[in-house]
């Protein structure tokens, strides 16, 4: 069954890694870590980039033989190919009528920054007038990156895996973002306008495993307390347990989360060894 994992990634990877190379992209080795619980029983903790250009080749030799001995996948949203239930999710959480255009929700000298959000976005300041600003900052940043075509480690993980755990439901991950008061929110639109413009080096910064570079990168978001808390440290306190009881149980997860869970005073890797875990960076 694991073979038939690994044969259904490679195929995967060669349909999405032909053609002529768009970008010189460095050699990869995207952070990586074995982690053995106080038994001896192991997993893995792997940093995705949930959205990568269709011409990264991302996966190595040290990606596969961890891959190939894990038992179970482990990634933040199993039902990823779902797409009706996140919509679904998604529209519940996000309308409320009455709100005002988007730049009446930022401060006055964010106004320049979000005009150029918009544009690069190709959308409109009152197309958001029935959406929380928190979903229109994520829709706009999706749109602004949508530049060619694209390819997602997380849903060719998901798709040839024989077993996959959820880490969280799309209610819990939107509701991260639904639950920030409206000043919050309002500091995501200006801090993802903000960030969008640098995706290529924040791909090349993931692809040579360079995690201070990668936390200097996110600095718009997570250097926010409130949203570092929100979208980062308190998903990895509720994760962490559920990680180690899966190392402990001998159930060999291969972990595949945002590589943001993975870096930091808080990240996943940290709780796991304050846990009594070992952790060692393999890659």
């Amino acid at each position: 069954m694991i073979r038939r994992w690994l044969l259904a990634l490679a195929a995967t990877a060669l349909l999405t890694g032909c053609g002529e190379p768009e970008h010189d992209w460095p050699e990869a080795k995207p952070a990586m870590w074995e982690v053995t619980g106080p038994k001896g029983h192991r997993g893995w903790l792997f940093g995705t980039m949930h959205t990568l250009p269709e011409d990264v080749v991302w996966r190595t030799p040290a990606f596969d033989k961890a891959l190939g001995n894990a038992g179970v996948l482990v990634v933040e949203i199993a039902d990823l190919a779902d797409t009706a239930r996140s919509a679904g999710v998604f529209a519940r959480l996000s309308r409320s009528a009455g709100l005002p255009v988007l730049s009446q929700r930022v401060a006055p000298k964010d106004r320049a920054e979000l005009a150029n959000f918009l544009d690069r976005a190709d959308v409109e300041d009152d197309d958001f007038s029935d959406m929380e600003t928190w979903a229109a900052a994520l829709v706009i940043a999706n749109r602004a990156r949508s530049s060619g075509a694209t390819q997602s480690p997380d849903r060719e993980l998901i798709a040839a895996a024989p077993r996959v755990v959820g880490l969280e439901t799309y209610e819990l991950q939107y509701g991260a973002f639904d639950t920030l008061p409206p000043a919050e929110q309002a500091d995501l639109l200006v801090a993802l306008a903000h960030d969008s413009s640098g995706q290529d080096q924040q791909v090349k910064h993931w692809l040579k495993g360079d995690l201070p570079a990668l936390e200097r990168d996110s600095a718009a978001i997570l250097g926010d307390p409130e949203l570092r808390l929100a979208l980062q440290v308190y998903r990895n306190k509720r994760w962490t347990p559920a990680i180690a009881a899966k190392i402990a149980s001998g159930e060999k997860p291969f972990v595949a989360v945002g590589t943001a869970h993975l870096f930091g005073k808080d990240s996943v890797p940290s709780l796991l060894e304050q846990a009594g875990y070992e952790v060692r960076r393999i890659q």
